[in-house]
Order: structure tokens, then sequence, then C-alpha cells
């Protein structure tokens, strides 16, 4: 870390800090307290408040970009998998997803 002169931002200050916590305890160290404090929030507000927000990430997301991006992204995301794995993963899923319980559709005004 370098020293800074004069005053920084707390915006700068908590990046700062965020580094040295990296460096010091790695990235793992994040991912697990974030499933610590993911697991503590859903305790105390409940799995649905997780639905109630991705909701309005998501709506704020189509607002943003229009509700084409999501099928843009979801083809990106499909060609890095396929480039990932074999034909013989996408059998497999393939198998899971016959035999997965369904969930009810949404309407389309209803969905993201």
């Amino acid at each position: 870390m370098s020293e800074t002169k004069g005053e920084i931002t707390v915006k700068e200050a908590g990046r700062l800090g965020g580094q040295a916590v990296k460096q010091k305890y790695g990235p793992e160290f994040f991912r697990k307290i974030g499933k610590k404090g993911g697991k503590a929030l859903s305790d105390v507000r409940g799995s649905q408040f997780y639905s109630e927000i991705g909701k309005k990430g998501g709506n704020a997301v189509k607002e943003r970009h229009g509700a084409d991006f999501f099928a843009e992204i979801g083809r990106k995301g499909g060609t890095v998998v396929k480039e990932k794995h074999s034909p013989e993963y996408y059998r497999e899923i393939g198998k899971k997803g016959g035999k997965a319980i369904k969930k009810p559709r949404q309407p389309a005004e209803a969905a993201v």
C-alpha cells in the first residue's frame, strides 16, 4: 500500500481497506463472509426478501437496457458454458432437468 498525503474520501479509504484485507486473507475470505452475511439476512428477513430484491433489480436492468438485453446475456452465457463443457455435460443436465419438479409459469406481465 502506498502512502497518501492529505485527506482521502470514504470511498477511497474503503477501497484501500478492502485491498489490505484481500491481500492478508485472500479472496476466499470475502466469499465466506458474504455467505455468512447472506444467511444472517435470510434468517432475519426470510427468503422472500431475496426474491423481492431480485425482481426490483431485474426490473431496473430491464428499464435501463431493454428486455432484449436478457436474451443477449443469456446467449453469451450459453456460449461460454458450451465452450467450457462437453456434450456429455448437456446430456446430464438435460436428464436432471427432465426429472426436476417444474414450477408453474408466471403470467407474462409478472415476469421480469
